[in-house]
């Protein structure tokens, strides 16, 4: 079974969405792969956000802190003014998956962001968390300094908000409980029934 999550590092509801698909996962007894897909809320060339700004203030104070109460998600409001392009972490992740630790290293991106407050948009700081996956940091900062791989990291044009997870034919989008993320990855492992033909016809 695997799991399709398209999010951004700044995208507090990617935070939230992971931990939440993370306790889920924890209560399914067969594999699942999760597979990580970049997507940039805020491309280059796009103003970046201020976390004092007013949208930023209220988003969070009246969406994203209450629902991570709810959730039980220890995170914080990063305080870095602004908030960090996120181009160099995707081109990281795309390194990091081609050496197999996608999973690993955008989970540790998010979480140096949400709860550590780390600058995600300095080569230093994804450098350290690519140490501390096992990723070889030479080789990680060359790619992170490349444009050779950017086309990947254009949106998809069905994608049109972030955390989408993509649930075999299940489509959840925004931050769920751990509850939706079950449901819809035992609907997957349950074998469907419906009209078929066999040896004595149909």
């Amino acid at each position: 079974m695997k799991v399709t999550v398209y999010s951004d590092y700044v995208c507090p509801f990617c935070y939230l969405g992971e931990q939440s698909l993370e306790n889920a996962l924890k209560e399914i007894n067969e594999e699942v792969e999760v597979e990580w897909k970049p997507f940039q809320l805020r491309p280059e060339g796009t103003e970046p956000l201020s976390p004092k700004s007013s949208y930023i203030q209220q988003g969070w104070n009246f969406g994203v802190k209450p629902l991570a109460e709810k959730l039980g998600v220890d995170m914080v409001l990063p305080s870095m003014d602004p908030h960090p392009s996120t181009l160099l972490a995707h081109r990281g992740f795309l390194f990091a998956q081609s050496k197999g630790k996608g999973d690993d290293y955008a989970k540790a991106v998010l979480t140096a962001f949400w709860k550590y407050e780390k600058n995600i948009g300095d080569v230093n700081v994804l450098t350290d968390i690519a140490n501390e996956i096992g990723l070889p940091t030479n080789e990680f900062v060359e790619a992170i300094n490349q444009t050779t791989n950017d086309s990947e990291i254009q949106n998809p044009s069905f994608i049109n908000a972030v955390p989408t997870f993509i649930i075999g034919d299940t489509v959840l989008q925004g931050a769920q409980s751990k509850e939706a993320f079950l449901n819809a990855l035992k609907k997957q492992s349950t074998p469907q029934s419906g009209d078929f033909c066999g040896i004595e016809g149909c």
